[in-house]
C-alpha cells in the first residue's frame, strides 16, 4: 500500500508526461508532414492491438477473483441489478442532453447539403451492418460459439459472461483456495505484462496522433468546427455537471478523481479509444476503495452499456445531418430517435465502427433523414472519438465508485486520502495488484 512518505520520481520521467510529448510530436508530425503522418497509424493500431491482447484475460481473472472472493452469488446479482439501472438512467440523461445541445446550437443550420449529391459508397459497409443491428442479434453475440473463441475473438461481453458462470462454479468447488490462489497469481502476471505495455504507449500516441492530422487535417476542424465544437461543449458540460454531481454525492472530488486517472486520460487522448486504459482503470477504481469484483464487473460491462460520450455524439450526429439536409422533424420523430438510440448504442457498443454502425440503423429506421447524411461526418469523426471516448472512461470510473458505494463496498475516507495523497511515481507499478499498485 502506498505511504506518504513513498518516494516520488521526476515529472519528466512520467508516462502521462511521456505520453504528452508524443501527442504533440504526432500532431507536428501530421501538420507539417502530412504524408509521413498518414503511415504512422500502424504505430497506434499495433500498441491497441496489443493492449486487447491483454484485456480479455485480465477481465476473466479479475471477476473470477472478485466472485470466488465474495463468495455470495446473490450480491452479484444486486451488483448487477444496480449497475444497468445506473447504466440506464445516466446515458438516457446524456442523450437528452445531446439532444438539447444540439437543438440549441443547431451547428448543422444553413449548410443546405443535398442529400443527392452525397456519396454513400464510403459508408456502405456502415448501412449493411446497421441493418442486422437488432436486439435479438445482440443477446445471442453475448453467448460465445466456444469457451476459447470468447478470448480469441476478444469480446468483452462474452469474456464477462464466462467469467461470471466460472466465478459462480468455483465458490461451490472443493479445492477453491488453492484454484483462487492460481487466479490471483495469473492477474497479478497479466497486469505485469500490461504495465510493460503501457511503456509503449508515448509512440502509440505519436503515431495515432500523426495519422489523425496527416490524413484530415486542421482544415477538417475548421469546415465542420461549429458540430466538433457542440460535442465536446456537451461532453465537458456532463462530465463537469452531471459527473461532478454524482462524484460529489458519493463524497468525492471530480477534479481530483480526473487527477488521478491523468495516465489513462492521456492514453485514451492520444489513441482515440478507451480499451487501451481499460486494466488501468480496473486496478485504479480497485486501488481507490472499490471492491476487486464491482470493479471487475461494472468497467467491463460499462464499455458496452455505459457510454455517456457515445450517447451524447450519436444524438448529435443524427440532428445536426437533419440541420445539414434541411429535414424537418416532428417532436414524435425526435423522441423516437432518443427512443432508438437508447436501444442502438447498446448493441453496436462493441463492434468496430459502431458509432456509424448505430447511426445507419437509426436514420434508417427512421426514414426521414438520408443516411448518405453520415459521410459529412467521416472527416471529422476521429476528433469527435477522441472527447467521447474520454467521457466514456469517466463515466464508467463514477459508475464504479456510485456502485460500489451502493453496496457498502466503497470507502470515502480511503478514497479521499488516496487522491489526496496522489504522487507522482513509476507507473510500471500503477498495473501491478501484487504491490497495491504504488
Amino acid at each position: 500500500m502506498t505511504t506518504p512518505d513513498q518516494p516520488s520520481i521526476r515529472f519528466t520521467r512520467t508516462l502521462y508526461f511521456r505520453v504528452i510529448v508524443g501527442i504533440l510530436a504526432g500532431v507536428a508530425v501530421g501538420y507539417f508532414a502530412p504524408h509521413v503522418g498518414e503511415q504512422l497509424k500502424p504505430i497506434g493500431d499495433g500498441f491497441i492491438k496489443l493492449v486487447r491482447m491483454l484485456v480479455t484475460p485480465i477481465i476473466f481473472l479479475t471477476v473470477v477473483v472478485g466472485i470466488a472472493s465474495m463468495g455470495d452469488t446473490r450480491r452479484l446479482g444486486r451488483v448487477g441489478i444496480k449497475a444497468i439501472v445506473y447504466f440506464e438512467a445516466v446515458t438516457t440523461l446524456a442523450l437528452v442532453i445531446g439532444f438539447a445541445a444540439v437543438s440549441l446550437i443547431r451547428p448543422g443550420a444553413g449548410m443546405n447539403v443535398d442529400s443527392t449529391t452525397l456519396d454513400s459508397t464510403s459508408v456502405a459497409q456502415y448501412v449493411a451492418q446497421g441493418k442486422h443491428l437488432d436486439a435479438t442479434g445482440f443477446v445471442l453475440n453475448i453467448i460465445p460459439d466456444s469457451f476459447v473463441g470468447a478470448f480469441a475473438n476478444g469480446e468483452i461481453l462474452q469474456v464477462l459472461l464466462l467469467a461470471i458462470l466460472t466465478g459462480i462454479a468455483l465458490v461451490a468447488f472443493d479445492d477453491e483456495r488453492r484454484l483462487l490462489s492460481l487466479a490471483k497469481s495469473s492477474s497479478h502476471l497479466f497486469f505485469r505484462i500490461t504495465a510493460l505495455v503501457m511503456e509503449l504507449a508515448p509512440f502509440a500516441a505519436f503515431g495515432a496522433m500523426g495519422f489523425t492530422i496527416g490524413k484530415y487535417g486542421l482544415g477538417t476542424l475548421v469546415s465542420l468546427g461549429k458540430v466538433l465544437l457542440c460535442v465536446y461543449a456537451t461532453c465537458i458540460l456532463f462530465v463537469v455537471v452531471v459527473l461532478g454531481l454524482i462524484c460529489f454525492f458519493n463524497g468525492i472530488s471530480l477534479w481530483k478523481l480526473l487527477l488521478y486517472l491523468k495516465e489513462e486520460l492521456l492514453i485514451v487522448l492520444g489513441t482515440s479509444s478507451s480499451e487501451p486504459a481499460l486494466p488501468g482503470l480496473i486496478a485504479k477504481m480497485e486501488r481507490l476503495g472499490c471492491s476487486e469484483m464491482v470493479a471487475g464487473l461494472v468497467i467491463p460491462s460499462g464499455y458496452s452499456f455505459n457510454l455517456d460520450g457515445t450517447s451524447i455524439y450519436l444524438t448529435i450526429a443524427v440532428i445536426f445531418i437533419a440541420q445539414a439536409t434541411n429535414t424537418h422533424l416532428t417532436i414524435k420523430q425526435e423522441l423516437f430517435v432518443i427512443f432508438m438510440l437508447m436501444l442502438n448504442s447498446k448493441g453496436a457498443a462493441a463492434v468496430t465502427g459502431g458509432g456509424f454502425i448505430t447511426l445507419a440503423a437509426t436514420l434508417a429506421a427512421l426514414g426521414s433523414i438520408p443516411v448518405a447524411g453520415i459521410t459529412l461526418l467521416l472527416g471529422i469523426d476521429r476528433f469527435m472519438s477522441e472527447m467521447r471516448s474520454l467521457t466514456n472512461l469517466i463515466g464508467n470510473a463514477v459508475a464504479t465508485i456510485t456502485v460500489a458505494r451502493w453496496e457498502g463496498q466503497f470507502d470515502v475516507e480511503h478514497a479521499r486520502r488516496v487522491l489526496n495523497n496522489n504522487k507522482i511515481v513509476p507507473e510500471s507499478a500503477d498495473l501491478e495488484k501484487a504491490e497495491e499498485l504504488r
